[in-house]
């Protein structure tokens, strides 16, 4: 499909950029939509890339595999989602795999010329440009932020403690005791890096115990946690 089929003002990588503008931006660039299939590779670990993607349309897993084989999902990727962005600004060979969780329409958009001088005749292309390279940006601090977060929540050697300390943050993000988890029970063990049934049984012993109250991906901390 032709990328003005796709409704692009919803992805935040193109706020504050006018349809017209970010339509000859995209061409400029020579950005291309592809269709891929579920299961399929996108990108492989080792992969020197020249362009990132960003999901159309679709769902999109990231995930690393260790020296013994085992699979850890770092992510799962939805509509507007954007990946493989900072390896390309790096200039860093990948070092996970990006899968299509399901048959996925992916915008690519190359890096070549996104560092370049525009004609001057072109200052239109040139402002929405730095608009874009000023979102990218934002897009890699949020992502950033994201990590670090991670890290801090999966640091515990307690599946208890890893859960605390995530519903914590998002209770005070919030500024509510009450809140919806943007994740399944798989999604928030993946995340987490535990095991879905581990997971599970602790945050029914977590509920007897009176710490949290919970319904599916909605959770009432309780005073024992605040």
């Amino acid at each position: 499909m032709e990328i003005k089929a796709y409704d692009l003002e919803q992805i935040k990588l193109f706020n504050h950029i006018n349809p017209a503008e970010l339509e000859a931006l995209l061409s400029f660039l020579g950005c291309h939509v592809k269709t891929i299939q579920r299961k399929k590779y996108i990108y492989h670990v080792g992969d020197q890339l020249n362009e990132f993607g960003i999901v159309l349309n679709g769902e999109v897993r990231i995930e690393n595999v260790d020296f013994w084989g085992n699979t850890s999902i770092i992510a799962h990727l939805s509509n507007g989602a954007i990946f493989a962005e900072s390896y390309v600004l790096a200039n860093k060979p990948l070092s996970v795999d990006v899968i299509a969780q399901k048959t996925s329409e992916i915008l690519f958009i190359s890096t070549q010329k996104l560092f370049q001088s525009v004609p001057a005749e072109q200052s239109a292309i040139s402002s929405a440009k730095n608009t874009l390279i000023q979102n990218l940006l934002l897009a890699c601090s949020q992502k950033n932020l994201h990590l670090s977060h991670r890290i801090f929540h999966t640091s515990s050697k307690t599946i208890r403690g890893r859960v605390i300390s995530y519903l914590s943050f998002l209770s005070k993000e919030k500024e509510s005791a009450s809140f919806d988890i943007p994740f399944n029970r798989q999604q928030l063990a993946d995340y987490l890096n535990v095991d879905r049934s581990a997971l599970s049984h602790e945050l029914s012993k977590m509920q007897k115990d009176g710490l949290i109250t919970m319904n599916k991906n909605h959770f009432s901390l309780n005073d024992k946690v605040m």
